[in-house]
């Protein structure tokens, strides 16, 4: 049966169920939905059980949209939304999607604008037919986040293209003959950096994150070259655990080689990822480096990002089906949690994972509704990598912090702009209001301004605690006015050659290039000051030699080679890491439902993997593997 007779056949069930009295423009495919076009809209939304009904009916899920005729122009939309949203409200920005036919309304009272009993969401419903999305305000307005909403908004027509053809892919059918399940490890297995994997089934190639090593010059990029992969155009679907450049750098590469088809990850994730790349193209030309993709190519990455949030299942190929799970790592990162065939096998990828409640997110998932194999991060997994508690982390750095800034020296601290940043901040926040360390500025350089206000745009993926502190009382640490966002290169320089002390994060936060090198040029030689790494620093980054304790460290300044003379104090604050040490990595396992049959390691050093995998396997009995890069594994 072709896709073509699938879709007729699904069109005639739909309108076999429909009572006459509504009208059924169109049923498209789009993506893995199955979208009833209609022009009484007002009809479907007061009968909740046609909807169930059709769903039941067809195994998919159904999404019903208004007739493009029916919907108002968005410009005349726009102005009785307006009219019906009381002022108290306080609208501040309303984004039209016309590819799902939805529009997102940005207020600072949510609650005054639904009304009661959502009177006000009926009306615009009614009056302007487009499905509609009331959202709070981000507190700063990211300009990542709204320069993607508006792109996508001016690519609707193609966008709607692009679904429909993803959708019809997925509609062709499972193959017959011998079913299998192999994934092949392309990067990121006994080394940490340039993450990827593919998995392989009969009817589908999957790509599971595609990042960059920067600290290699040499082995940068994961084996996409390999005969498995190419060409480019046979991958079904590429999906992104976390926006970490080691798992998102060379996406954009993928379209730039061929590749045509859906990303599916979390929205900050998409958005997220966006930002690193932009600035990861931006440092590799400053540095004279060869420049792998273009902006257009990151364009072509958001044109094609199907999101997903967590707990949402969606079919991504004939016989594969995905849900994503809160990893805990960062903003928006997840597990993804692959169903193989009608319960073939069921195999997960944990990307970077935290098994702890930290400042910022929940423990990471370790419940499934079934599990066979899971991939699994060893960055912390060797027998000696125990971290303290977030308690006694806080403590060091008030500390280290406190003896520094009695002395009159700067604090310096090199962060990677998404996650560590912004755990950092909150700690430095509550140690200023209660008054356990001076209040001095906290000055903000690189890309932590940005990150911090994507983090404001999604307070949902924040932990319960934090969430409630938002929306209950109002408060929302990361918005302290201890926290100074650093303009440009002369205020950095002004905050340089300031003799009063304060406090710096920036990034970038192994010190390979970023505006770090900035402060630690001019403050290395100064033994007043202190160096505070939060975060790892993977072999052969500068901040490695650093925290080996280089007396002397060479840097190109302008062009010429400069020996740094180490003066400054150097301090590793651990605890603060994304990543679980060794003993919550043997807890994921351990309080895993259900116990998986096989557990595969990556994302560590070579001696990390193999040490975590024995444990594992004597502790456990499980099957355990470290495979290296280029190795096949078959589990089915």
């Amino acid at each position: 049966m072709t896709v073509d007779d699938v879709l007729r056949e699904t069109k005639g069930k739909v309108r076999g169920v429909i009572p006459p009295s509504i009208d059924v423009s169109n049923v498209e495919f789009e993506g893995a939905l199955v979208v009833i076009y209609t022009k009484h809209p007002d009809k479907f939304a007061s009968n909740e059980d046609l909807v169930r009904q059709l769903a039941k009916l067809l195994q998919r899920r159904i999404v019903v949209r208004p007739d493009p005729s029916v919907i108002s122009d968005i410009e005349i939309a726009e102005k009785k939304i307006r009219n019906i949203i009381p002022k108290d409200a306080e609208i501040t920005n309303i984004y039209f999607l016309p590819d799902v036919g939805e529009v997102t309304i940005e207020v600072m009272k949510p609650g005054v604008a639904i009304g009661k009993q959502g009177i006000f969401l009926n009306e615009i419903r009614k009056t302007v037919n487009w499905a509609h999305n009331i959202i709070r305000t981000p507190p700063i307005q990211s300009k990542t986040v709204k320069e993607i909403r508006g792109y996508l908004r001016s690519m609707s027509d193609e966008r709607k293209e692009i679904l429909r053809k993803v959708g019809r892919k997925l509609h062709r059918g499972v193959s017959k003959g011998e079913r299998f399940v192999r994934v092949v490890a392309l990067g990121g297995f006994r080394e940490v950096g340039r993450s990827c994997s593919m998995l392989h089934t009969q009817d589908s190639k999957i790509l599971i994150d595609c990042g960059v090593d920067v600290s290699s010059d040499s082995n940068g990029s994961p084996y996409i070259h390999l005969p498995e992969v190419l060409p480019l155009e046979t991958i079904d679907a590429v999906v992104i655990t976390h926006a970490h450049l080691d798992h998102s750098g060379l996406v954009p590469l993928l379209y730039k080689y061929g590749f045509d088809g859906p990303i599916y990850c979390t929205p900050p994730t998409r958005d997220m990822m966006t930002l690193l790349q932009m600035d990861y193209l931006k440092v590799a030309a400053a540095d004279a480096r060869k420049i792998p993709y273009s902006a257009e190519n990151i364009r072509d990455v958001i044109k094609h990002c199907i999101t997903m949030d967590y707990g949402d299942t969606t079919d991504i190929t004939p016989d594969v089906r995905l849900t994503l799970h809160n990893a805990g790592h960062i903003l928006g990162s997840s597990t993804a949690h692959f169903h193989v065939g009608e319960g073939l096998y069921n195999i997960a990828f944990s990307g970077d994972i935290k098994y702890e409640r930290t400042w910022l997110f929940n423990p990471a998932v370790n419940r499934f509704p079934r599990l066979e194999a899971i991939f699994m991060e060893a960055t912390y997994g060797g027998r000696d990598d125990f971290q303290p508690s977030r308690n006694e982390a806080t403590q060091n750095l008030k500390d280290i912090a406190e003896r520094c800034l009695k002395k009159k020296g700067n604090v310096l601290i090199p962060v990677f702009a998404v996650g560590r940043s912004q755990e950092v901040m909150i700690v430095l926040e509550d140690l200023m209001r209660a008054k356990k360390i001076p209040k001095v500025p906290v000055y903000l350089d690189g890309m932590i301004w940005e990150a911090t206000a994507i983090h404001t745009a999604y307070p949902e993926y924040l932990n319960n605690k934090l969430r409630a502190q938002i929306f209950q009382k109002g408060e929302n640490p990361l918005l302290s006015d201890i926290f100074v966002r650093v303009e440009n290169h002369e205020m950095r320089k002004r905050i340089i050659a300031d003799p009063d002390p304060c406090i710096v994060l920036a990034t970038s936060g192994m010190m390979n290039g970023g505006p770090v090198m900035e402060y630690f040029k001019d403050w290395a030689q100064d033994k007043k000051n202190t160096m505070i790494f939060v975060g790892y620093q993977a072999e052969g980054t500068v901040g490695r030699r650093i925290q080996r304790g280089w007396d002397e460290l060479p840097l190109n300044i302008g062009g010429n080679i400069v020996n740094i003379k180490m003066n400054m104090n150097i301090e590793t604050c651990d605890g603060f890491s994304g990543h679980s040490d060794r003993r919550q990595l043997l807890n994921y396992i351990n309080n895993m439902s259900p116990r998986p049959e096989k557990v595969i390691f990556g994302h560590g050093e070579e001696s990390k993997c193999l040490d975590l995998s024995s444990t594992m396997h004597k502790k456990f009995n499980l099957n355990t593997i470290a495979p290296m890069n280029l190795e096949t594994i078959r589990f089915k």
